[in-house]
């Protein structure tokens, strides 16, 4: 346990800014999931929406750190390809 005044304010910003990055990648996970379940169904105009919505989270994760910005891109160009690899079959 920290000493310091400063130290235990830091460790309780520490547990509120830990539990809001992790509330925020389990969103990502869950839309990143839906997403490829609704793909390998064949449920494109759904799973175009629910794309929409990841990008969004992935933009605004990026945006302020919780992940980064090459992390954003490549999960949206992964997701991106396999909407269209269905679309050439």
């Amino acid at each position: 346990m920290p000493n310091k005044q400063s130290a235990m304010k830091e460790l309780r910003k520490t547990k509120k800014r830990t539990a809001h990055n992790f509330r925020i990648k389990t969103n990502i996970k869950a839309l990143m999931s839906k997403s490829k379940q609704l793909i390998e169904k064949g449920d494109l105009a759904e799973a175009k929406k629910m794309v929409l919505a990841l990008q969004v989270a992935l933009d605004k994760a990026a945006k302020v750190n919780v992940i980064s910005k090459n992390s954003a891109s490549r999960k949206k160009s992964r997701i991106m390809k396999m909407i269209a690899k269905p679309a050439t079959k």
